[in-house]
């Protein structure tokens, strides 16, 4: 019976193996330590197999991404941006600030149309670049949502605190005074956090009704917004965007002056040169890299995926019809504004009521209180309505504490908001978030810019060659020989494919293959690291001769890789939507968000680094045992010890997101 056995079963008592080295086996853990950490998520892109209930409809999104983006700033930002950076030519600003965010917005779109999931950038990066860059998004996703939840709050409640006459911040002084100064706020905000936790209840009770609050209060503030511009049209002059600097600064306080003078004559530095550019063209660029922020929060549209009927259609249309809805509310105050009230006189903090007092209509200042409310209160649940759904996502891949994954039975996330409300609630209390609101800036752009470099390589990735293998299975020897086309053959294992130079810039396939995905994976990091020392020296350098030089170097080895990988044969897959222009325009918002990003003080980088320490020790300890991917790969260890599996996991990961082909238009959505 034994020899039976073993006669059976030859592989049971292998040869003793020849003893493996310390350093092989150091090197073996090691790798296996990267692949851990550069481990793609797999995702099932039936967009019907969800946890959460999917009631939202196209409108919902639009009216979602505009409240969130249309914040108050747009109440304040227009008039300290036109007074210090642009003059009348901050629309030009508006319109360059645009142009940047769109073309991350565009790439949102892509990816929204790709898979219908929860998750935004972090899920993009999960299924793209790795697990730890995913880790690293989601982790400052977090850190931003939080901030920007605890800052509108704040500024919600002093907004409210001025029409009541200060009385909330009097009482706070004089009773609950904390005296810790760069530690601490004077004060504690307990309105802040009475807010916070409404919006909590609400967000927690269900996503439709949060929706419908949301969808009143951008109305409304739309409505506000379109008041002011027509009345600034209607009340303005374009003789404020030709003002004379030498005619203003000898003009005599007389009645018969043909200009509107204050009692203090202006600065010649503040005049600039007069005109519509008084700052010239620096100041217009200058004024749109603060008129970029103002395009901040359309990305919480693209984690609805599992919440909105029909996503591949309606979160790409969601996304680019919010972001122009906004340009067109910016670009009309701005303008409204400046032909009211010389760029000069308008006021940093409160422009619209100077500016509506100014040419006799005070009263107009109870609308812009109204619309100011309101914008808040959008932009407190823009910021509020996608943390819960980060940390659910997170928590659900296993990287977060599982207990922060349950659903309600209305389909809500709801310990992952409770969770969300109660740490933005603490922030707002107790913390002067002045110091911290650019640290929503690295987690915002990181965001954007891993997106953009993710949609770069997706689309030049082979098409998913299982429809091979399972043909290969169903066919006989000689059908296969005549059923396999010859470009077919270069993504086929085992079959070499000869790579040179001339291949790289003058491919032979019209298909990308296996070579040509490569070559597009490593001109990308190559790419990302040549921007990154691009934007370093840029803001760092200066203007020193061998600064432009290196600069000058760098430039053209960017455009070298850029036009090498727009060399490369895209992906045919139909989507509902595709970013256009590649491999430009993702390029192009890559330099734009890295460059800001640079443009960021050291302080903020500083706690940026404690924040992103703590989230390693979670990781780490907790999020790398734990992963929901890596559970999967231990559960078939023989396939993971021949390689097999990150062969299975791309071939699965490819079929989600390259050959998941979509027609929207058969689709009869009903959402508009």
């Amino acid at each position: 019976m034994r020899s039976r056995r073993a006669y059976k079963n030859p592989r049971r008592s292998p040869p003793p193996l020849p003893e493996v080295r310390p350093r092989s086996m150091a090197l073996q853990c090691l790798l296996g330590f990267g692949k851990q950490l550069l481990r793609v998520k797999v995702v099932d892109c039936n967009s019907e197999d969800s946890r959460l209930s999917r009631c939202l409809n196209t409108f919902d999104l639009v009216a979602l991404g505009v409240g969130s983006t249309l914040g108050a700033g747009v109440y304040v930002l227009a008039g300290a941006v036109a007074r210090e950076n642009s003059g009348p030519a901050i629309v030009l600003s508006f319109l360059i600030a645009a142009l940047a965010s769109v073309m991350a917005g565009l790439c949102y779109a892509e990816f929204g149309a790709r898979v219908p999931k929860t998750g935004s950038a972090y899920l993009y990066s999960y299924v793209t670049v790795g697990e730890l860059w995913a880790f690293i998004t989601g982790w400052n996703l977090i850190l931003s949502y939080i901030i920007g939840t605890s800052s509108v709050a704040r500024a919600w409640s002093a907004t409210f605190d001025e029409l009541v006459g200060k009385r909330i911040e009097m009482f706070s002084r004089e009773y609950m005074y904390m005296n810790a100064p760069g530690v601490l706020a004077e004060y504690p905000d307990v309105f802040a956090v009475f807010i916070i936790i409404t919006l909590t209840g609400l967000l927690a009770f269900g996503v439709k009704e949060s929706a419908i609050v949301n969808k009143v209060f951008t109305c409304i503030n739309v409505l506000v917004l379109l008041f002011m511009v027509i009345s600034g049209l209607v009340k303005g002059t374009i003789k404020n965007w030709q003002i004379d600097p030498e005619e203003i600064l000898h003009a005599n306080h007389t009645s018969d002056s043909s200009l509107n003078l204050t009692d203090i004559l202006p600065t010649k530095e503040s005049l600039g040169v007069g005109g519509f550019m008084p700052f010239g063209f620096s100041g217009v660029l200058s004024g749109a890299a603060t008129c970029f922020y103002a395009f901040v929060g359309f990305d919480c549209i693209a984690t609805t995926g599992e919440e909105v009927k029909n996503p591949q259609r309606a979160i790409p249309i969601g996304i680019v019809s919010s972001l122009l809805i906004c340009f067109v509310a910016y670009f009309g105050v701005s303008a409204a504004l400046t032909l009211m009230m010389p760029y000069y006189l308008l006021d940093n903090n409160s422009p619209l009521p100077v500016a509506f007092n100014y040419v006799g209509w005070g009263g107009a200042k109870y609308a812009v209180a109204v619309g100011s409310l309101c914008a808040l209160s959008t932009s407190l649940l823009g910021s509020m309505f996608p943390l819960p759904r980060i940390i659910f996502a997170m928590a659900r891949d296993g990287l977060l504490f599982s207990f922060l994954a349950r659903v309600s039975e209305r389909k809500s996330p709801i310990t992952s908001t409770v969770t969300a409300g109660v740490m933005s609630a603490i922030m707002a209390f107790l913390f002067d978030l002045k110091d911290l609101v650019d640290l929503m800036s690295i987690g915002t752009l990181l965001a954007y810019t891993l997106v953009a470099a993710c949609v770069l390589v997706l689309r030049y990735q082979p098409e998913q060659p299982s429809q091979v293998y399972e043909m290969a299975s169903t066919l006989e020897e000689g059908e296969l020989s005549d059923s396999i086309s010859v470009p077919s053959m270069g993504i086929l294992p085992g079959v070499e494919e000869r790579f040179s130079f001339k291949t790289l810039l003058f491919p032979d396939n019209n298909e990308p293959s296996a070579h040509s995905g490569f070559a597009v994976n490593i001109c990308a990091s190559l790419l990302g690291t040549l921007i990154l020392a691009f934007s370093v020296l840029a803001v760092q350098g200066g203007t020193a001769s061998w600064n432009i030089v290196i600069l000058s170097v760098i430039f053209m080895a960017c455009l070298f890789l850029t036009f090498t990988i727009g060399r490369q044969p895209q992906s045919k897959t139909k989507l509902s939507f595709k970013v256009p222009l590649l491999p430009f325009l993702p390029v192009i918002s890559m330099f734009v968000n890295v460059y800001l990003m640079m443009q960021l003080d050291r302080g903020t980088w500083i706690r940026f680094s404690i924040w992103m320490a703590i989230g390693f020790v979670i990781y780490f300890c907790y999020g790398i045992h734990h992963s929901a991917e890596g559970s999967i790969a231990r559960s078939s260890p023989e396939t993971e010890m021949e390689g097999d599996h990150d062969s299975e996991a791309r071939s699965t990961e490819k079929e989600a997101f390259l050959h998941y082909g979509i027609d929207a238009r058969e689709e009869d959505d009903g959402d508009l």
